[in-house]
């Protein structure tokens, strides 16, 4: 097994939206928020290849929509997704699995690309897409809370692409790569846990999508449902302390991972840094 991770791009989003009731008083201790109040995010993906597969862990925004969609996300540095891949030494078709941990724009937007006329195309063009039922039918009812996430570009070509594997419980997908189902940010999402060389790698996506959300209160306010969200992450972050598992984030521009230990304030980061500090 290979394991590489890339950041697709960082992005900027308002810093009280990503710390919910969390006082800036506290969370700007952690996090660093500019005049507009806004902070820096990153888009970090994950590709697995194992047993003749190449498995990639979301996708990013994409670029299916126009200058007047992203003028407030502030889209700058990393890799790009195609970029990022074939640093980590892979092309487009070499990708023969998408995990998309949810259905929000920011998550699966680049699985497709705008083709001539007004259709779309399969970046991935040899790749099955592996999304769970309980998101693949929330996303496609959409909501008022969440539609400007859920968008129909996006979400779309996943149904017609003829390659969609809906996950129904969460188990093994392949021989070291698990998925476990959660319902707390938006329901369906899904956390891929790892087996690789003796350790166990936890894709928090954006159940804890940076270091600084580790504590059970430090949550989102696009989390659903908070007093869910507070229960899957301390049955996760229990089973990283028995496990010793290292936690991978996919939004935390200064931290790839970090191991957790215990504290008189609760579980919180251990030893942190990148993930090749690790394996």
């Amino acid at each position: 097994m290979k394991i590489s991770l890339f950041n697709i791009s960082n992005f900027r989003v308002d810093g009280g939206a990503m710390f919910g009731v969390i006082p800036k008083a506290l969370w700007s201790r952690q996090v660093q928020a500019d005049e507009l109040n806004t902070i820096d995010l990153s888009l970090t993906s994950m590709v697995i290849e194992t047993a003749g597969r190449v498995i990639l862990v979301d996708a990013g925004w994409g670029g299916k929509q126009d200058a007047k969609f992203f003028r407030h996300a502030y889209l700058h540095g990393g890799s790009g997704l195609t970029g990022g891949l074939a640093e980590c030494g892979y092309r487009p078709e070499d990708v023969t699995d998408v995990i998309v941990t949810h259905l929000h724009a920011d998550h699966c937007g680049g699985c497709f690309v705008n083709a001539p006329g007004e259709g779309t195309a399969p970046l991935f063009t040899n790749a099955f897409y592996h999304i769970s039922r309980a998101q693949w039918e929330w996303a496609n009812e959409s909501n008022l809370r969440e539609e400007d996430a859920y968008l129909p570009e996006n979400i779309r070509p996943f149904g017609e692409s003829g390659r969609l594997n809906l996950i129904e419980e969460p188990g093994e997908l392949y021989p070291g790569v698990a998925l476990r189902i959660c319902y707390g940010h938006t329901p369906g999402l899904i956390v891929p846990v790892i087996s690789f060389r003796g350790k166990t790698l936890v894709y928090t996506g954006d159940l804890i999508p940076t270091m600084a959300h580790i504590p059970l209160l430090w949550n989102m306010a696009y989390d659903l449902l908070p007093l869910v969200t507070i229960a899957e992450k301390q049955e996760i972050l229990e089973d990283a302390l028995k496990g010793d598992h290292l936690l991978v984030f996919q939004h935390d521009p200064q931290y790839e991972c970090c191991t957790v230990t215990e504290t008189p304030k609760g579980i919180r980061a251990g030893i942190k840094g990148r993930l090749s500090d690790f394996i």
